[in-house]
């Protein structure tokens, strides 16, 4: 319908006798927020140099020469500079409802992303420490992103990256060898996850140790110290295991995993080399760059001893991103704490004259709090993520045993999950990603309101309401003389999705489809208990418009990483 209103200027310009390009038509006409502004709009100030008079003048002009214009408009009006097309309800209906059911799972696909090869790094999880509460909101992110972007047209590398070296882990080693050493190793986020902590409390205790635990960190440096070496290895091991299953639960899934451990020769061996080219230098024995932007202060790269900070690994794994992937776009997804260090690493691989700099773009997030305060997996304040999962899955089984007693084990423990991954991701996703989250398990797990439950529970009623029906395929339909309003509010969601997809990927932001996820759901139970479906003579328009809202509502949770239930 945009393009029949395209047609619509170019025809009254021609013969105006203004000559403008209809690629200028099509991209200057929107789609209003408020359709009470109409459902496609021209603004003239593009014309105002041409025709050499008003905008709002020109916008009278143009729409006395179309005269009665399209069938399929109901009106077109103007307001100041634009002209406002109002599409008849029952066109948009009918196509908006055979747009759904041509396309199913690509409706809302687009191409703008062009084939792009873009990587996005996410999660980030260190091994020797805990995978928390906070790991998820960052991984649920990355995911969104990379559906989103994959839907609209990219060619997606999800990439994780990892500390497993540096001095958390030499805490972690020498807390294990001096306090631990009993202890059997074990395959368990709970125990790798506090001998870290206690490390952390009894440094600060007795600040002599910490000359024993640099010791540590140079010996894992040089890969000198057999035992060490032995010991890095399995714990290293040991916590990547125990990555697998958490992945698996939250559905999503790596093409590469980085780990520091595998830059850090490159990341000193460029720092050696920005000496040599006079961007970084020597102070104090440490190797660092005094940037000339006060704001960006100093970046340290090596320590005193030549140990290799995270700061020079990232310079590293920028130019193996780019190199050894071939990718065109870096996508970094990373706490908001770290915002200094990524203008640091980015102004950098300016200095450096980086072909690739400007192609690195940072989406920060900031925390998840308890109602008790930050967590921190330094002093154990934090909840671990297997902790936290099994009190969130015991939660909702209670739940759903309420609504059906009589539901297999198996198929408990599958229900129960994905209600309950639905839950915390959504509660992650539907806020912007720059402010913070208090997680509130109550809240979150409410099958009323915004939240991930109640967006399950909409899918499964459409999905009920369509088996009531008991048809073998959805029916041809014809939409009714007059429409309810429920019924034409529901059709313009509907038809909101794929702009939705457009901002989300423009704006690299989930929250943008998350918050439509609610509205579109909110909208469909309105017009559900309004407007009776299986009864009275529009009964297989109504089925249409269920069926029609089922599959945007799936894609659009699919976007964001989220698994659809048939029932509740």
């Amino acid at each position: 319908m945009k393009e029949v209103a395209s047609k619509t200027i170019l025809k009254a310009l021609k013969n105006l006798g203004v000559d403008f390009d209809e690629e200028k038509v099509d991209s200057n006409l929107e789609i209003p927020k408020d359709y009470s502004n109409g459902d496609f709009a021209f603004p003239c100030f593009a014309l105002a140099s041409k025709m050499k008079m008003p905008p709002r003048d020109i916008a009278v002009q143009i729409r006395e020469e179309i005269g009665n214009g399209p069938a399929d408009f109901s009106s077109i009006e103007t307001e100041g500079a634009y002209i406002n097309f109002f599409l008849d309800r029952k066109v948009l209906a009918y196509n908006v409802i055979n747009e759904v059911k041509n396309l199913g799972e690509k409706y809302g696909k687009n191409k703008i992303g062009n084939g792009e090869r873009t990587m996005l790094e996410f999660s980030q999880p260190n091994t020797h420490k805990a995978f928390h509460v906070g790991h998820i909101r960052g991984t649920s992110i990355g995911e969104s992103l990379s559906r989103i972007m994959e839907f609209s047209g990219d060619k997606v590398v999800r990439a994780n990256y990892s500390g497993d070296t540096g001095m958390h882990i030499a805490k972690w080693i020498w807390c294990y060898k001096k306090f631990h050493s009993r202890e059997r190793l074990k395959n368990d986020e709970k125990w790798i996850a506090s001998i870290y902590v206690d490390a952390v409390k009894k440094l600060s205790k007795n600040k002599k140790y910490q000359e024993e635990v640099n010791k540590i960190n140079q010996k894992l440096e040089t890969r000198e110290d057999k035992e060490i070496n032995a010991l890095w290895d399995k714990t290293r091991a040991l916590s990547i295991k125990s990555w697998k299953k958490i992945y698996k639960e939250l559905n999503t899934h790596f093409d590469v995993h980085f780990f520091e451990s595998k830059v850090e020769k490159m990341g000193k061996e460029i720092s050696q080399e920005l000496v040599k080219k006079r961007i970084a230098q020597i102070s104090d024995g440490a190797t660092v760059i005094k940037f000339e932007d006060k704001n960006l202060g100093v970046w340290v790269l090596l320590r005193n001893d030549g140990t290799v900070l995270y700061s020079a690994k990232d310079l590293a794994l920028a130019q193996i991103k780019f190199e050894k992937y071939k990718i065109e776009k870096s996508i970094y997804i990373i706490g908001r704490e770290q915002e200094h260090h990524m203008a640091q690493l980015f102004k950098t691989l300016e200095l450096m004259k980086f072909k690739n700099a400007d192609k690195c773009k940072y989406v920060g997030f900031s925390e998840v709090r308890l109602p008790s305060g930050k967590m921190s997996s330094r002093t154990g304040e934090n909840i671990l993520y297997s902790e936290f999962m099994e009190e969130i899955i015991n939660f909702t089984k209670k739940g759903i045993k309420k609504r059906d007693s009589k539901l297999s084990k198996d198929k408990l423990e599958k229900r129960a999950l994905l209600i309950s991954v639905a839950a915390i991701k959504y509660s992650m996703l539907k806020q912007g990603s720059n402010k913070n989250i208090i997680f509130d398990k109550k809240e979150a797990l409410n099958f009323e309101g915004n939240t991930g439950p109640y967006l399950l529970y909409s899918y499964a009623r459409a999905n009920s309401i369509i088996k009531k029906a008991k048809i073998k395929k959805i029916p041809s339909f014809a939409v009714p003389k007059s429409m309810e309003e429920k019924e034409t509010q529901i059709v313009l969601k509907i038809r909101e999705f794929p702009k939705t997809v457009y901002s989300s990927y423009k704006d690299l932001n989930p929250a943008i489809i998350a918050n439509y996820s609610y509205d579109l759901a909110k909208s469909f139970n309105e017009f559900y208990h309004a407007c009776p479906v299986l009864e009275g003579k529009n009964k297989e328009f109504r089925i249409n418009l269920v069926y029609a809202f089922k599959e945007t509502l799936k894609n659009s949770l699919t976007l964001l990483g989220i698994e659809t239930l048939e029932k509740m």
